[in-house]
Formats: C-alpha cells, sequence, structure tokens
C-alpha cells in the first residue's frame, strides 16, 4: 500500500495527524483480519520543511537532503507512537532505486522485508532522499511501490490519492465519472493529466503509469481516494459499492 503526500498533509503543507492514525486504523483492522500490510510512505520532505526555517538559499539536492532527513525522525516516529496503540511493531526501511539493479542488494532487501512480515513486523518504506544521487531517484514512491509490490509477490498494490481514482474527464466537471475497471492492455493515457500533485513528486500520470506496469506483471492494482473515511476498510468487505478504479492483473 502506497499514501501520498497530499493525503497525508494539509492544505498548508503541514502533516495531517489526524488522517495519518485514521489510516493506521484501518491498517490495523487489516492485520487483524490477518492482511499482511506493507506501507510505503510519503511525507518526509513536507514534515522536515515545515521543522526548520532557513535563513539562506538552498539548491533542490541541498532542501531534499535537509529536509528528508530531519521529516523522515519526524514521521517515522508519529508512525511509531500510533501504531503502537495497537501494539504493532514497525520497521523502517529506506531505499534507493540502486537497491532494486544490484542482484545481490535487491535480494538483500527482499530478505529483510521479508524476515520483517514472518515476526509480526510492519515495514514502511521511503526512499532514501538523503543519499539518492538526484539523476537516480524514482520517478515517485509510486514507481517505488510498484517495485515492492512485485519484488513481494504482492496479491495487491493499493495507491491512495487525494481523488477517487481515473476519471473520464476533467476531476473537476460534474459531468465525470471515475472508470472503475480497467482491462488489461486497456489504453487510458488520453484521460490522464500530466499535473504533478502540489506535495509531491506524482500525480494521477505516474499512477497510471505503475499501475499498467504491475498489472501487467500479474498484480491487482487499485487506486482510491485517501481521504475518504474507512476506505481501506470498505475495499476489503465492499470493494463493489467503494469508489475506486481498479487495474485487473494479467
Amino acid at each position: 500500500m502506497k499514501v501520498g503526500s497530499n493525503v497525508l498533509t494539509t492544505d498548508k503543507g503541514k502533516l495531517d495527524i489526524t488522517r495519518m492514525s485514521a489510516l493506521v486504523d484501518q491498517i490495523a483492522w487489516l492485520r487483524w483480519h490477518n492482511y499482511e500490510v506493507i506501507l510505503v510512505s510519503s511525507g518526509a520532505v513536507a514534515c522536515g520543511r515545515k521543522e526548520l526555517q532557513v535563513d539562506h538559499m538552498l539548491d533542490s539536492v541541498e532542501q531534499r537532503q535537509l529536509f528528508s532527513a530531519m521529516g523522515q525522525v519526524k514521521l517515522i516516529n508519529l508512525y511509531y507512537d500510533l501504531f503502537r496503540e495497537y501494539n504493532i511493531h514497525i520497521g523502517q526501511v529506506l531505499t534507493t532505486k540502486e537497491n532494486f539493479q544490484s542482484e545481490r542488494q535487491y535480494q538483500n532487501q527482499r530478505a529483510c522485508m521479508q524476515v520483517m512480515l514472518e515476526n509480526g513486523v510492519l515495514p514502511i518504506v521511503n526512499e532514501n532522499d538523503t543519499v539518492s544521487i538526484e539523476e537516480l531517484m524514482f520517478t515517485d514512491n509510486d514507481e517505488l511501490s510498484g517495485l515492492i509490490a512485485q519484488m513481494m509477490n504482492a496479491q495487491t498494490l493499493v495507491l491512495l490519492s487525494n481523488v477517487d481514482g481515473i476519471y473520464n474527464g476533467d476531476p473537476a466537471n460534474p459531468g465525470s465519472e471515475v472508470i472503475r475497471a480497467i482491462k488489461p492492455g486497456e489504453d487510458l493515457s488520453c484521460y490522464i493529466q500530466s499535473e504533478k500533485s502540489s506535495a509531491g513528486r506524482g500525480g494521477m500520470a505516474s499512477k497510471y503509469k505503475t499501475a499498467s506496469s504491475v498489472a501487467q506483471a500479474g498484480i491487482k492494482v487499485i487506486i482510491a481516494n485517501g481521504n475518504r473515511e474507512n476506505i481501506l476498510r470498505d475495499l476489503a468487505e465492499r470493494p463493489r459499492e467503494t469508489i475506486h478504479t481498479e487495474f485487473s492483473e494479467k
């Protein structure tokens, strides 16, 4: 499961503790019902940006390194406190694109997450922005979540955004509707807007690209609105009645 910065932050760019707590409640419910969960979480840079007022200019790399280093500490500690209320142990996994290109690093990373799951520890994954080389960075956490889903042979990848799914028109147009099911090989690029999200690096184009690729690998992909109350529980209990876009596996 991947949750984006636009779900975890408010309109002012601050971390939305209430929304974060609600998502933790739902993940705990999934665990009680025997779902294994890996959480790919954005929000570190947004977290760190609100922690420190810098009185001099920083370039884009310096900003990412500084704010992610500070923000990741705050983010993971918040998750720790929230999951501790349910006696759920968490483990932090920071990774880079290079870790998916080296067979040895790939297998080590997979083994680490596997042993966490086998011992009831919830992996919380994010890109290691403090050391990632800009030209080798993930496009965003959508891409990262897709690679994790394939690496761990997941049954389903859930991408939580701040919209209900992929629309057959402009989402702001009252006449537009969410496309509920996408078949393998179906091309919907004409419906995808290229704008990136306001708080993160991704957008619907990124989600569509990731979802199409992961579905081709045989994994069901769901794009849904992380701001809807009980969205994860509703997807599990009554998926037909719950608005979302689903990419059928190959």
